[in-house]
């Protein structure tokens, strides 16, 4: 068997501890690499430093960032009426293509007590003082349809609904091109709850 240099078993191993990149997907980005140019690599290196260095999370909505507050936060143009709970920036990302204009509250995570990540451990507490001043009218529960996502969602609306501020929850149903006869009974359960006028 032939023997890697260190230096290319190294990276192949700093890549494998990245979530969802396995052994061969490792080797494939670490032989790209090793074949691009120069200064692909040295980009790709930039880039990565850069992301530790330049981001911070925001003081107000816990999202990644570049300036406190982020500018989703000083945007005079977004609906500062409603507040989306989600739970991690990604989620921000996926709701903003969705073209969602109002405020955000990132968790960082969700209860999960079989991870040992209770409430205390993510942004729940911070979300009160957002809701003193009377401003936000509604919060959208936008956490994932899992059991954690679920608990989650069922705590922050057990804690704020006694503040009189109007609580919704993201539907849930099936997929659009999705095929009825391939969901699962959890998902056609919610889809025929959830169902409206056509």
């Amino acid at each position: 068997m032939a023997s890697v240099p260190k230096v290319v078993q190294s990276l192949i191993e700093a890549f494998e501890r990245l979530p969802g990149i396995g052994p061969k997907t490792a080797q494939r980005l670490t032989y790209h690499l090793l074949h691009a140019p120069i200064e692909e690599t040295k980009a790709l290196a930039q880039a990565a430093v850069d992301l530790k260095e330049k981001t911070v999370i925001c003081s107000v909505c816990f999202n990644i960032a570049e300036v406190d507050p982020c500018e989703l936060d000083t945007d005079p143009n977004r609906d500062k009426t409603t507040l989306a709970v989600v739970e991690d920036p990604l989620d921000v990302l996926a709701l903003e293509r969705a073209s969602y204009k109002g405020l955000y509250h990132v968790l960082h995570g969700s209860i999960s007590p079989l991870e040992n990540i209770g409430p205390e451990e993510l942004k729940i507490r911070e979300l009160l003082p957002r809701l003193k001043d009377g401003s936000i009218k509604e919060i959208i529960l936008a956490t994932n349809p899992t059991m954690e996502g679920e608990a989650t969602a069922m705590y922050i609306d057990r804690l704020i609904s006694p503040l009189g501020v109007k609580v919704t929850r993201i539907a849930r149903g099936l997929p659009v091109g999705g095929d009825i006869e391939y969901a699962d009974e959890t998902t056609l359960n919610r889809a025929l709850e959830g169902r409206k006028a056509y």
